[in-house]
């Protein structure tokens, strides 16, 4: 259950990222363990990227290339100079002795940093991806433990990654493990598809508010009547020229490049000759 703190937004990219550096581990090693990058404010963490960081485990003793780390950092500054330290993460399911180490050098690489853990192993049957802030405990004075209390997970995407997610939903669902992506007219023909289902929705949720089928609902209604103040007030024939001007430069972009693949093909073939 989570507490009090920050809500912790994590985006697909990173999970991929985590996962695959897990399937690429070391030979006889249990776990991984990276450093989660992003961006913080009062109420949320948001992790945007990641990256993996070399690491010896045993029962007695745990280390850590920390000038990998460092190094990494500094090259991802350079891209992304936007993107700090929010934290680390680690695969498995529970929170280890030894993680209580590794978790105080980013203490000192952030402030209040988060610890994100995944487990890959699927011992639940699913991956359970938790994430926790860390906390002193103790009697003053005396030896002071640390405590990790759990925070709320909440999954966000950028509409580039959530083309990425949905081809993985399809991937999933075909008997070959494998699929392709579509093409730009069947993506908006999809999206079309889409927001017309939910209009059809809508007109039938209202319908049967009207004819007392179902009882109203305030916030449906502030909702609704929010979607309706956005929509922009343009003509239906003002509206169609907008949308065939954006179809035929769809359409002339797909073109180019298409003839710019046959002719850089063609070259390639006269080269060889």
């Amino acid at each position: 259950m989570a507490v009090h703190g920050p809500v912790v937004k994590i985006h697909p990219v990173v999970l991929a990222s985590i996962v695959d550096s897990y399937e690429r581990r070391n030979e006889g090693a249990s776990r991984v363990i990276g450093t989660l990058l992003g961006t913080t404010d009062k109420h949320s963490v948001e992790v945007t990227n990641c990256f993996s960081v070399p690491h010896n485990e045993s029962e007695d003793e745990v280390a850590v290339d920390m000038e990998f780390a460092k190094n990494m950092y500094e090259l991802h500054k350079k891209v992304s100079p936007s993107e700090v330290i929010v934290g680390w993460y680690a695969t498995g399911y529970d929170i280890t002795e030894h993680s209580v180490l590794i978790h105080e050098y980013y203490s000192r690489e952030a402030p209040n940093p988060i610890h994100l853990t995944v487990d890959t192993a699927l011992q639940s049957n699913k991956m359970n991806i938790r994430a926790y802030v860390s906390s002193q405990m103790g009697v003053p004075g005396k030896t002071v433990g640390v405590m990790f209390t759990p925070l709320t997970v909440k999954y966000i995407y950028y509409d580039t990654e959530r083309i990425g997610v949905e081809l993985l939903q399809r991937t999933r669902e075909s008997p070959s493990r494998t699929n392709g992506l579509t093409t730009d007219l069947a993506q908006v023909a999809g999206a079309a598809g889409r927001v017309q289902e939910m209009l059809s929705t809508v007109l039938t949720y209202i319908e049967d508010v009207l004819s007392g089928k179902l009882v109203a609902d305030n916030s449906v209604g502030r909702y609704l009547m929010d979607l309706v103040n956005k929509v922009p007030k343009i003509t239906a024939e003002d509206f169609e020229s907008m949308l065939n001007s954006n179809i035929n430069d769809l359409l002339m972009v797909t073109y180019l490049a298409n003839l710019a693949q046959a002719q850089i093909a063609l070259n390639e073939k006269l080269v060889v000759l």
